[in-house]
């Protein structure tokens, strides 16, 4: 537990997070449903790659105190901020990695349990590549906004004969006010896609 969340269940609040103009953040809503699809357990090992502003990471670091969640950035600024993040919520069991995916995968601490890939380029080749690191049990979970992406790991997830396979697009809207109004806004859709990996 953080002070800054002193809760036992995921759903940080998106403005509790330090984030950068520019750099997506993956909102609450859909966090809840990434890190139910990701099945996390006291002593899950949890590999994000493209982990952006880092709320997965957090949130999944507070669920997994006897694990270790590594975050994956290229960008040394965005990985900066996935620490600031850490260091915020106060997250020992939290490795940042600046590298490429899936370039960087030999050199990452320890095989992981469940495997998270946010968006990005050459994801087929990142599935794929991550795909052989997985144990027999292991989760993966891809998210990806557009539909080319969508079919294109929907093919690689057949071709890898993942199990158990869900993919959902959520259709979440968000109560705001505006002026003296208050208003439901709609946040940009995305993809989950979740699986398994059975021997």
């Amino acid at each position: 537990m953080s002070p800054l969340w002193p809760y036992s269940t995921p759903g940080i609040p998106d403005h509790l997070f330090e984030q950068l103009p520019g750099i997506p953040i993956s909102k609450r809503e859909v966090r809840l449903l990434i890190v139910g699809a990701l099945r996390l357990r006291p002593d899950s090992r949890l590999w994000d790659l493209g982990a952006g502003t880092g709320t997965i990471v957090v949130e999944a670091a507070l669920l997994c105190p006897q694990g270790q969640v590594v975050a994956v950035e290229r960008d040394p600024e965005v990985a900066n901020l996935i620490r600031l993040n850490g260091d915020r919520f106060q997250l020992a069991n939290v490795a940042v990695v600046e590298g490429f995916a899936p370039d960087c995968l030999d050199s990452l601490p320890p095989q992981p349990d469940c495997v998270i890939i946010e968006g990005g380029k050459s994801m087929k080749a990142v599935v794929e590549a991550t795909w052989n690191y997985l144990p027999s049990g292991g989760r993966l979970v891809v998210t990806t906004g557009t539909l080319e992406t969508l079919y294109g790991i929907s093919e690689t997830f057949a071709k890898l004969c993942v199990r158990n396979v869900e993919i959902v697009q959520p259709a979440i809207n968000r109560l705001e006010t505006r002026g003296q109004q208050q208003v439901f806004k709609a946040i940009d859709p995305i993809f989950i896609l979740s699986g398994e990996k059975l021997d």
